[in-house]
């Protein structure tokens, strides 16, 4: 299933009805940090949380699910049809965009990532799987482990996930990164 486009269904049907995650999280009695972590793909929410989810926003939980278990032979994501997926602005201002969510159970979560001149996310943190980065414009450095690597233009870099990690731009232009996550299995997170 895919998870990612499963948490923007659920933050779009939110935002849809014009309601904060404070409303639907004294509407469910979960907390607003679970509802946002489930809207930025953080977490992934039980079966029965996705029924508290669907009462609180007033769909079916099919309608929440529909058609993510689809797996078209071939995914053509046109420039203009990428989807921003939104993180906690709290914990990063970097943009990430889907260039491939029209292909649930995807093995790979292909990313374009806008890093601006300055930004960063807070903290680095480790998830399943595997990571490729390549450079497409600027330089960045990524915290891998407490280390700091510098990645120019051009430069690529596969690595395990799971040990914590972060970009960070401290120069003065924006960087563009393709960022490829590979979980091992499938499904996106």
């Amino acid at each position: 299933m895919n998870l990612v486009e499963l948490a923007q269904r659920i933050k779009n049907h939110r935002i849809d009805q014009r309601l904060t995650l404070d409303q639907v999280a004294s509407r469910t009695g979960l907390t607003r940090s679970w509802w946002s972590k489930v809207e930025n793909f953080r977490i992934t929410p039980s079966l029965q949380s996705l029924g508290q989810i669907a009462a609180a926003l007033g769909v079916s939980v099919s309608d929440l699910v529909e058609g993510l278990d689809r797996k078209p032979q071939m995914a053509v994501i046109r420039k203009s049809e990428r989807k921003v997926v939104e993180r906690n602005p709290e914990t990063s201002d970097i943009l990430y965009e889907s260039l491939a969510h029209v292909r649930p159970d995807r093995a790979m979560d292909p990313f374009l990532l806008t890093v601006p001149a300055g930004g960063q996310r807070k903290d680095a943190l480790g998830h399943e799987g595997e990571e490729f980065l390549l450079v497409l414009s600027g330089k960045v450095q990524l915290e891998y482990n407490n280390e700091m690597l510098e990645l120019e233009e051009g430069d690529s870099l596969y690595f395990d996930a799971t040990t914590p990690h972060r970009l960070v731009n401290p120069f003065s232009t924006d960087t563009r990164v393709l960022c490829v996550f590979y979980s091992g299995r499938q499904a996106s997170e």
